[in-house]
């Protein structure tokens, strides 16, 4: 079977496409984020997967749980989404969605794990030499893992660097079993 965001992405460069020519990517992003946590819902999960339902009375209880965050658009993705069986992949499309945007503004999202919390002067250092050395904008999220020991692990989309402790802990144990 194809993988999900295989299965995903038409639907979210279609969704791109038009965001882009209506230069309405931002409200795009929107809709897409709140259907897509609409979907991961519990009791929403429990009515798409409801074989008893049929597909117009859970197009139509979709879209009024959504409301007013959903446009005619967004509403008609819904649609066909539904029609095709593929509601629950509203969390892929997403991100696919915001990877394509990301892509196009020319930002990465970059994660910094710290042994110890690093202070702003020292992750807007750390986001500028990134920039410069990927050439792109980075959007960086900042969290704490001591279970690296010390030093620190980053990763850019494909790309990890890992300068802590652990890592070379790991390497130097592959090395001597090598």
């Amino acid at each position: 079977m194809a993988e999900l965001s295989t299965i995903a992405r038409p639907y979210a460069v279609a969704a791109y496409k038009l965001g882009k020519e209506q230069k309405a990517l931002p409200v795009w992003s929107e809709m897409l984020a709140f259907a897509a946590a609409v979907a991961v819902d519990a009791q929403i999960k429990s009515l798409i997967d409801n074989p008893k339902l049929d597909a117009s009375e859970v197009e139509t209880t979709f879209i009024k749980v959504c409301g007013e965050h959903l446009n005619e658009q967004g509403q008609n993705l819904i649609k066909i989404l539904v029609e095709y069986g593929r509601l629950s992949l509203l969390p892929a499309i997403a991100e696919a969605f915001e990877a394509l945007k990301a892509q196009d503004e020319g930002t990465l999202d970059a994660t910094i794990i710290a042994a110890a919390k690093i202070t702003a002067t020292q992750t807007k250092d750390l986001v500028k030499r990134l920039e410069a050395k990927f050439g792109k904008k980075i959007e960086a999220t900042v969290s704490v893992d001591p279970d690296i020991i010390g030093g620190i692990k980053i990763i850019v989309g494909d790309t990890v660097i890992d300068a802590s402790v652990q890592g070379q802990l790991q390497n130097l144990a592959y090395t001597l079993t090598a």
